[in-house]
């Protein structure tokens, strides 16, 4: 395992190679997809990416938490997280550390 990050960068430039395209075009199309992930859990929508997974918007109502340091009661604000939850075929192809798919 090398640990490596993979960058939104990474990203464009293995879509332009594959899809034999420019990075720009391949920078603004990835730009407009996560645009429109974006929008849609703004609007409390669920993303569901068949066999890779789901991207949920989860609202948490106001609670009570503790400083570490002083134990004092602190009130947390209520506000909404993103969630994902990988499909099964995601998990499997993980569990087996990528084997079954050729890379291309």
């Amino acid at each position: 395992m090398t640990g490596k990050t993979v960058t939104r960068a990474d990203l464009v430039e293995a879509l332009a190679k594959r899809s034999n395209m420019q990075r720009a075009d391949a920078n603004r199309l990835l730009t407009r997809m996560l645009e429109m992930m974006q929008d849609s859990m703004v609007d409390g929508d669920t993303v569901k990416l068949s066999r890779f997974g789901n991207f949920n918007v989860r609202a948490k109502r106001q609670r009570v938490g503790r400083n570490p340091k002083t134990g004092e009661e602190v009130p947390i604000t209520p506000r909404r997280v993103v969630t994902f939850r990988p499909s099964q075929m995601l998990r499997e192809f993980v569990e087996k550390g990528g084997r079954g798919r050729a890379k291309t």
